[in-house]
Order: C-alpha cells, then sequence, then structure tokens
C-alpha cells in the first residue's frame, strides 16, 4: 500500500511538474502586449527589432535599446545623441528572435542593409487587428520620433519583407 502512494505521488509530482513547464512556456511565448506602438505588425512573440537605419536593436522586453558605443554595447532607453529623434514609426524594424543578437552583428547588419531607407512597414498602432487592441504604450511625450506618438502617419502596408522567424 505504501508503495502505491509513493507511487501515486510522484506521478502526480510528475504531472503537475509538466504542467507548470507548459504554462510558463505559454506565457513568454506571446508578447503582443510588450511590443511598443511602433513595432511591425504580424508577430505574437519579438524578442528583438533590428533597426538597420541607425544600426541598433530593441529589447522587446526589457523596453531597451542597445547600440554599440565606445568599444561596448550599451544597453538604454533612448538611442544615442544623433539618433534621438529618430522615427520609429516609419523606420524599418526586423524582427530577431535570437539571443544577444549583437554578438552576431557583422552578420545582421550585412543581412539586412537593403532595409535602410525603407518606409513601407505597417506598425501596430495603424493595425487594425485585435491582437493589438491591449498592446504595449510607451506615453513619454516624445512625438512622432521613436516615443508614443499619436499622430496619424497613415497604414503603408508591410509586405513581409525583411524579418527574421527564427524562433
Amino acid at each position: 500500500m505504501k508503495r502505491f502512494i509513493f507511487t501515486a505521488a510522484i506521478l502526480i509530482s510528475c504531472l503537475s511538474f509538466k504542467l507548470a513547464n507548459a504554462q510558463v512556456h505559454l506565457s513568454v511565448g506571446i508578447n503582443i502586449g510588450a511590443q511598443p506602438e511602433w513595432g511591425p505588425t504580424g508577430y505574437d512573440h519579438v524578442d528583438y527589432y533590428y533597426i538597420p537605419d541607425v544600426d541598433a536593436y530593441y529589447d522587446v522586453p526589457a523596453h531597451q535599446y542597445v547600440y554599440f558605443q565606445n568599444h561596448a554595447w550599451i544597453h538604454a532607453a533612448f538611442l544615442p545623441g544623433p539618433y534621438r529623434n529618430y522615427d520609429m514609426y516609419h523606420g524599418y524594424k526586423v524582427v530577431v528572435n535570437q539571443p544577444n543578437p549583437w554578438m552576431h552583428h557583422a552578420d545582421i547588419r550585412t543581412r539586412y542593409a537593403s532595409y535602410r531607407g525603407r518606409r513601407d512597414q505597417a506598425v501596430i498602432r495603424d493595425s487594425h487587428d485585435a491582437r493589438y487592441r491591449n498592446h504595449w504604450h510607451e506615453d513619454n511625450g516624445n512625438h512622432g520620433r521613436g516615443h508614443g506618438d499619436h499622430g496619424d502617419h497613415g497604414d503603408h502596408g508591410d509586405h513581409g519583407h525583411g524579418h527574421d522567424h527564427d524562433h
């Protein structure tokens, strides 16, 4: 009888662990609500955006930019001075779902160099898709330049080009 109870307890523990593990995986599998309103439409999960125009990244979960300055990769709330007023709503963003993409920066920069200057990407703010109804919204008063713009810039249509779908 003790063996039966012990076996049952182990079995229940294993099932509980698998269910808990599945719930954790689900909660990190979709992060639409964490994506900024200037992010491109069409992605249920994004780790980073590569921004070819400024040669930098945006860390979606941390809500921080990552850029190379003074021989080091910097994590900051804003882009560096020369790019501080960069228009994130109209600049092209490439989805990169791999850990620490800056560690492979030369490859990423080369791969997406042709997207510099492109302005034809639909952004979450302009989408009518119900998935984005309650997306993350940063409003710090920096209107139109990468943070919390509410002006009408129209939907420019994303043709699905330039995105890294690695998961």
